[in-house]
């Protein structure tokens, strides 16, 4: 047992993160132990390869608007362990955290004694997070995902409503080889009778959508773009959707269609289970949301999570409308086993200036290797990530710098410029 957050926090992140899987036996096995808390709460689930949680954000905001009390379990963290797990938009305070640690540290022995197996670091903060849910009764708790679909730890609850927001190629090699077997993954969520609600663009992929709804008995609701209208991207965003004007403050197109996915999700809940959010509270709640490290601007220095193609093509393309006459350099690390040659490719024909560095992180890339990966002509590598930083800070007005690359990255970067 432990008595302090620290050494509790440090024993949960040095539990080895994935294990193999081939089912969700070890967590079914698990939540059988702790008489099913995933069970004793209401919940939405939402997957998709990006904007799972900006979806999860304006859905927060919109649902505590409307005076409901909300949970939230999203990963990975960006300011703190403790934002992983909200009830009400408040972290879990580090005595309620420690607690349910410990309450896991003594059942995960219990486990590996009953059944000579090894729950994953990602499981226990999932079963942590249910535990929690189970106590305090939140109207409804939002789950995001983790990776995939399928066998995702947290894909043993049964939500009232489930959301894929798009589907792209990240994790390949994981969930692939196939944007079809990415889909299928995802799909995994889609529980008998519980609709779903998905933004998923590519015609290809809608078969593969009606086919695995049918099966299961699932209504499937498709986020239609037409009845998004008169764009006007800035700060904040304006659009309607059927005709009522709304404004977002997060930048970027893909934030306007995360907005426009969560409130028909929002009708949705109100459909099928009378969970009612009026206009008036959806309009404060999309204008309210923040979600750090998705495009965050501070000064001339833009930190956003983007760990995919698809993520920092949305990036470059937002930063190209709002700072068209900038000079910009991106600071820039990715995971090593990403398939980031497509990522260095499209930075290297978006911005001015390529600085790579590194994290202390198992799975980061070596600053070196990215440079020498790209073709860009104005590219340095730093492994330090202060002298990095200090090296790529905007000089004056005219110069814009972007930290992208993976949220693990954005999270350090983060500490550094906040202090």
């Amino acid at each position: 047992m432990f008595d302090n957050i620290k050494d509790a926090q440090q024993w949960i992140e040095s539990v080895y993160r994935f294990g193999d899987k081939y089912d969700l036996s070890r967590m079914e096995k698990a939540v059988a132990m702790l008489n099913h808390p995933e069970q004793r709460f209401k919940s939405v689930h939402i997957g998709g390869t990006n904007g799972k949680g900006s979806t999860l954000t304006y859905l927060k905001h919109m649902l505590m608007e409307a005076g409901y009390s909300v949970g939230t379990y999203t990963s990975p963290y960006v300011v703190r362990f403790n934002e992983r797990i909200t009830v009400n938009g408040e972290d879990i305070d580090d005595d309620t955290l420690l607690r349910y640690i410990n309450k896991i540290y003594a059942f995960d022995q219990r486990y590996h004694q009953e059944h000579h197996d090894q729950i994953s670091f990602f499981e226990l903060v999932t079963l942590i997070a249910f535990l929690c849910f189970a106590d305090t009764q939140p109207d409804i708790a939002l789950i995001e995902v983790g990776l995939g679909g399928t066998l995702d730890a947290t894909n043993v609850i049964t939500p009232l409503v489930s959301v894929i927001t798009n589907i792209g190629t990240d994790h390949l090699h994981v969930i692939g080889p196939t944007l079809e077997d990415v889909a299928r993954n995802k799909l995994g969520i889609v529980k008998p009778g519980v609709p779903l609600v998905t933004a998923v663009e590519q015609d290809t992929l809608w078969p593969l959508f009606e086919t695995t709804c049918a099966t299961m008995k699932s209504p499937l609701i498709r986020m239609d773009p037409q009845r998004l209208q008169g764009i006007e991207l800035g700060l904040p965003s304006r659009f309607t959707f059927d005709g009522i004007a709304y404004e977002v403050t997060m930048a970027g197109l893909h934030q306007v269609q995360n907005a426009a996915l969560a409130l028909t999700t929002a009708e949705v809940l109100d459909e099928t289970h009378g969970i009612a959010i009026s206009e008036q509270a959806k309009r404060e709640a999309l204008k309210k949301a923040f979600w750090p490290g998705r495009f965050e601007i501070i000064g001339n220095i833009i930190l956003d999570g983007a760990h995919n193609i698809e993520g920092l093509t949305s990036c470059l393309k937002t930063v190209a409308t709002y700072y068209p006459n900038h000079r910009v350099t991106s600071l820039f690390t990715v995971m090593a086993d990403k398939d980031y040659q497509p990522m260095l490719n499209v930075l290297a024909s978006h911005v001015d200036r390529i600085v790579f560095t590194e994290i202390n992180h198992p799975r980061g890339e070596k600053a070196a290797v990215l440079k020498a990966n790209t073709d860009h002509p104005d590219v340095s590598a730093m492994a330090d990530l202060h002298q990095a930083l200090a090296e790529s800070r905007p000089k004056d007005a005219m110069d814009l710098l972007i930290i992208t690359g993976s949220l693990y990255f954005i999270s350090e970067a983060r500490k550094i410029l906040m202090g």
